[in-house]
């Protein structure tokens, strides 16, 4: 059952950070005042852009899921740190559907921390257990 929910949710957190490229990719004029008033804009919007894709890859192909799960995680709270900051939940009008896409991924990757929590700690050798 863990597999199914973890896959499910890799696929959605996949999906919505595809579905951004386009507006990362063609300089979407909403895309463009997110990381001008970031002062980010057009570097760190084409930069995030292909680590989002990255992300989409990693957190996809089963031997990479778990660096994706924390890559995706690390990206997304600097997304909803910057909406609860300087940009605002609702930016643009748009009724803060950005803001909640950026939850839903944060959600779906606590979840997947949560669901592969042994598999990521072994991954990080000074949190391995010393027993020898």
């Amino acid at each position: 059952m863990k597999n199914k929910i973890s896959l499910i949710l890799r696929i959605a957190v996949a999906i919505i950070f595809l579905q951004t490229l386009y507006f990362k990719f063609s300089a979407h004029p909403d895309s463009v005042y997110i990381f001008s008033q970031l002062g980010a804009e057009p570097v760190g919007r084409i930069t995030l852009g292909f680590i989002e894709m990255i992300c989409a890859v990693l957190i996809l192909v089963p031997a990479t899921k778990n660096v994706g799960i924390i890559l995706s995680t690390g990206i997304i709270l600097g997304a909803v740190a910057s909406h609860l900051g300087p940009l605002g939940i609702v930016v643009q009008n748009d009724c803060g559907k950005v803001f909640f896409l950026a939850l839903a991924i944060l959600i779906a990757c606590s979840i997947l921390i949560a669901i592969h929590f042994k598999e990521i700690i072994a991954m990080v050798p000074f949190l391995k257990s010393k027993t020898a």
